[in-house]
């Protein structure tokens, strides 16, 4: 889900991805424990918990560190990835003999640990920006204005990341029905707080956040030296709430059929009146396109009708909280501290705020990620990982195909075409085939704020030249140094970065049972999400289109929605229940991958010859691969704006899989047991 992975964020998502991206609250399972051992019967019977079954020890003596709204496998394993990339950028800083890139990356990351100089230049390397906020005279200006800020900053497909400060975002790719040419999807954006429901649920704890919002908006202009902020402050959340008015629900961000609305240029002031799209789309360098894809249709209209409707005065003081608050990082700490009291403590539950070296790591990765990989994966990426991953992503495709073989409910027309999705799906294993380039981007060992918004120009500029060219399967969607994976869809194709290729995912000594129910269902659910409720949608050239039959596809409808059910009935909290629409997709891929994976377990010789004591310790790879630990605040966010069950629930769906019956003796009566026709049985 949510900060997922998009390099321009300028920060590091520590999460599963599939078709949609795992957020960083749902990391789960602790790094140090490289090699679970087989979990010591606890309190809780498998049949009645089994995440506390396999995972009570672990959650009984962990800790959440103080910085961190959650706890678990992959901030564990992340935390150590940095402080071994940090060792990499010191090394590459002390030699002479480093590369000019890695030099590069070596003073972006001393520029945003060096807070004497940051302090020293106060707000002065954010005054060009505000100084065109200011300037903004009429309607067309603020338009232009409005274009300029445009970020290639969301991903809605690849990493379900729908959150830009700025009033739009926008996503370069193939098209939905044209995989032949990049367009730009236009996407929602302009909210300071993650979503919509934020600003229209009437429950008493968003209430509390919505008021407390609202002082941090004013406490931030009054810091940047603004006068009557209490009212300035007003009609900055008055305009934000009008957005959220018009913004789609995560639930229907996530339905692609009401996505693919392809505008010509001229749809634009006929669909979406109030603001002038010629000066916007002139600002964006954009005015040269013929086609896009408005993602959110509603709420461009929404804001274009808000361009209109709403006073200058405001939307400039808008534009202006938005500037403080995007790049409060770089600026004096006492804005980076006013951001974390509430994004921080607010909104995630931490009590305190990242180690200054991590927020540089997490900023350098952001602006060079590829960069940074580069340097990662010469040292810590053996080749004979790769070469092991790939057979074991062999196996898993096998085993996907030889399921959809057996489907008696699905058709020879539509097994045919799911077959080829598999047998042509890229897999992309450790790092890029290519890497990219960083020559034309400007590092100051000095200048921090000035680094992460020309990266950002940098960047925009590169996936503005994808508009030029014709897409590439092979293009990868994260780097390396993230603990992370990923399916995606318009590709029809998998990344696998190299730093989750390492324990507690993936152990060159455990055993085949650990590893399969490991990493295994790691790279079960992302072949599977081609397969889900969304990328089931898309046939094998990455193309949405139809291609079952009515009855294959009403078959999957309904076991579908048996799922949606199922996690409907989990309920986190008394006033809040997990969401299974919201998290079908997900929740499919968990189920499906985790079925692949123990095929293609059981299909291996130490599989065959494991019997029960091998299926234990494959469920058991797999429960102790989603421990985690959220804190009230970061849970809830979770439930309310994620694509992605909390980790603990994610655990639940082997009650569907009859060999964890067999495996650990579940009874009926037991609190987890389902009678095998209750059993949900898609892929």
């Amino acid at each position: 889900m949510n900060t997922s992975w998009t390099p321009i964020k300028i920060a590091i998502t520590l999460a599963l991805c599939g078709a949609a991206a795992v957020s960083p609250v749902q990391a789960a399972g602790q790094a140090a424990a490289a090699r679970p051992a087989a979990a010591k019967p606890a309190a809780a019977l498998p049949g009645d918990d089994f995440y506390a079954y396999v995972n009570g020890e672990w959650m009984a003596g962990t800790e959440i560190p103080a910085d961190r709204g959650s706890w678990g496998a992959m901030g564990a394993l992340a935390e150590d990835n940095n402080g071994r990339i940090v060792k990499l950028i010191e090394e590459a800083a002390a030699s002479k003999s480093a590369s000019a890139e890695a030099r590069k990356v070596a003073d972006f990351y001393s520029a945003y640990m060096n807070e004497a100089a940051i302090e020293a230049a106060g707000l002065s390397p954010l005054k060009p920006r505000l100084d065109k906020i200011a300037a903004i005279k009429d309607r067309s200006s603020l338009a232009r204005v409005l274009g300029e800020f445009l970020r290639a900053d969301v991903d809605p497909l690849n990493a379900t990341d729908f959150e830009t400060p700025n009033l739009f975002g926008v996503w370069i790719n193939q098209g939905l029905s044209e995989p032949g040419r990049n367009l730009p999807y236009l996407l929602q954006g302009g909210l300071g707080l993650p979503d919509r429901a934020y600003y229209l649920d009437d429950s008493p704890k968003m209430a509390e956040l919505r008021g407390k919002y609202q002082q941090y908006i004013g406490a931030m202009l009054k810091l940047a030296g603004y006068d009557n902020v209490d009212a300035r402050a007003a009609k900055i959340f008055a305009l934000e709430s009008a957005l959220a008015q018009s913004h789609a629900s995560r639930e229907e961000s996530s339905d692609i059929l009401k996505a693919n609305n392809v505008w010509a240029r001229k749809d634009f002031a006929a669909k979406a009146p109030g603001i002038d799209w010629n000066a916007f789309l002139q600002g964006a360098r954009l005015d040269r396109q013929d086609r896009f894809i408005a993602y959110h249709p509603g709420a461009l209209k929404g804001a274009a009708a808000q361009v209109a409707a709403t006073d200058l005065a405001t939307w400039k003081d808008y534009l202006a909280f938005h500037s403080l608050n995007q790049f409060s990082s770089t600026l004096p700490k006492a804005y980076a501290d006013l951001r974390f009291e509430f994004y921080g403590k607010g909104l995630t539950g931490s009590p305190q705020q990242s180690a200054r070296w991590k927020r540089a790591l997490a900023a350098t990765n952001g602006a060079m990620d590829e960069a940074v990989g580069k340097l990662y994966v010469a040292r810590y990426f053996p080749a004979e990982n790769k070469a092991q991953i790939q057979k074991m992503v062999a196996n898993i495709k096998q085993a996907f195909e030889r399921r959809i073989d057996k489907l008696d409910w699905m058709a020879p027309s539509t097994r045919a075409q799911a077959r080829e999705k598999v047998r042509t799906m890229y897999v992309g294993v450790g790092y890029p085939d290519a890497w990219k380039s960083y020559a034309g981007l400007q590092v100051s060992p000095t200048d921090a704020l000035g680094n992460v918004m020309r990266a950002q120009a940098f960047y925009y500029a590169q996936q503005l030249a994808k508009l030029k060219q014709k897409p590439k399967k092979t293009d990868w969607a994260m780097p390396p140094q993230l603990v992370n994976a990923v399916n995606l869809p318009l590709q029809n194709a998998l990344n696998f970065p190299a730093a989750i290729l390492q324990p507690p995912f993936y152990d060159p000594k455990a055993s085949d049972a650990h590893n399969y129910g490991a990493i295994g269902s790691v790279i079960g659910h992302e072949i599977s999400h081609s397969f889900d409720d969304l990328g089931a949608q898309f046939d094998a050239q990455g193309r949405l289109r139809d291609w079952w039959t009515k009855e294959d596809l009403a078959h999957f409808k309904t076991a579908s929605h048996k799922l949606v059910e199922q996690y409907n009935a989990y309920k986190p909290f008394d006033d809040l229940a997990i969401n299974g629409q919201l998290t079908l997709s997900e929740n499919l891929s968990d189920l499906a991958g985790l079925a692949a994976a123990y095929d293609a377990f059981k299909a291996a010789p130490s599989g065959k010859a494991g019997g029960g004591e091998g299926d234990r310790a494959f469920f058991t790879g797999y429960g102790q691969a989603w421990r985690t630990k959220m804190r009230e605040a970061s849970l809830r966010r979770t439930v309310l704006t994620d694509g992605h069950a909390p980790g603990q629930y994610r655990t639940y769906t082997v009650r569907n899989l009859d060999a964890w019956y067999d495996a650990f003796d579940v009874k009926p009566g037991q609190k987890l047991y389902l009678a095998p026709e209750q059993r949900v049985r898609v892929w």
